[in-house]
């Protein structure tokens, strides 16, 4: 099975506020819209998006629901080509200065969207501006998540950093291009637990066959949350171990 990360979805309160932050702050352009009647999805990217890059999908429902963000997903991360330039574009453009470069333990920072996902900015000599870059998700146990990575969708350790009080791991497709999105597994050695909230709403990875993998995930006892045939045989649903949904779909 080869499973890319397609995308990340998260949920937004005001659909045209975070269309505008996005474009205007990221340079994002739309490249796909799903336009239902109690809901809308939309897909952003760099307008140079790597074929295998990974979009951002905003989900807004149309009832006026708010959200709760919870700490069980982290952040997504983003890429320049300088950190402590892009930063201060951010400012002066009139975005929050929440966790600038100096007051980072390394080469990254961090902004909040409108809605306060928050987001990473990493250097990186590859990808386009702005492009995904990775994905954080909080774990609770680090060797049944990388397990499950490894095992259920054949990803590789590509990365870690260990600290005295937390661990972070890079999982990654087996020969993916360095354009591609990766997912940062992070555990906290305390024990503590996570709530999910519901302001992040799930991982995408797309596959060869929908049916055919769906089926190799069950075989590896992965989570049979909402199979293809409950999807209107578009896509399907399972979870990790932590409960982050992760969708499977079929380009």
């Amino acid at each position: 099975m080869h499973a890319t990360l397609d995308h990340v979805m998260i949920r937004v309160e005001d659909l045209e506020a975070s269309l505008e932050w996005y474009q205007d702050h990221f340079g994002y352009v739309e490249h796909g819209r799903w336009d239902a009647d109690t809901f809308t999805n939309v897909h952003l990217g760099p307008p140079e998006k790597h074929e295998d890059g990974a979009t951002l999908e905003l989900t807004y429902n149309h009832d006026g629901r708010s959200y709760e963000m919870g700490d069980g997903w982290g952040h997504i991360a983003v890429r320049v080509d300088d950190v402590e330039v892009a930063y201060e574009e951010l400012m002066e453009a009139g975005v929050e200065d929440y966790r600038d470069p100096e007051s980072c333990p390394g080469n990254y920072a961090f902004v909040k969207d409108p809605d306060g996902h928050e987001i990473e900015i990493v250097e990186r000599e590859y990808g386009a501006r702005w492009s995904l870059d990775h994905t954080m998700i909080r774990v609770e146990d680090a060797t049944e998540a990388l397990g499950y990575w490894l095992r259920t969708f054949e990803y590789e350790h590509t990365g870690r950093w260990e600290a005295e009080t937390f661990a972070n791991y890079f999982m990654t497709p087996v020969d993916a291009a360095p354009e591609e999105m990766a997912l940062e597994l992070t555990y906290n050695y305390d024990g503590r637990t996570y709530d999910l909230g519901d302001a992040w709403g799930h991982l995408a990875v797309r596959v060869e066959d929908l049916h055919d993998d769906w089926e190799t995930l069950l075989e590896r006892e992965s989570d049979d949350y909402r199979d293809p045939e409950s999807c209107d045989d578009r896509y399907a649903f399972t979870k990790d171990p932590d409960g982050h949904e992760i969708e499977v779909i079929e380009r």
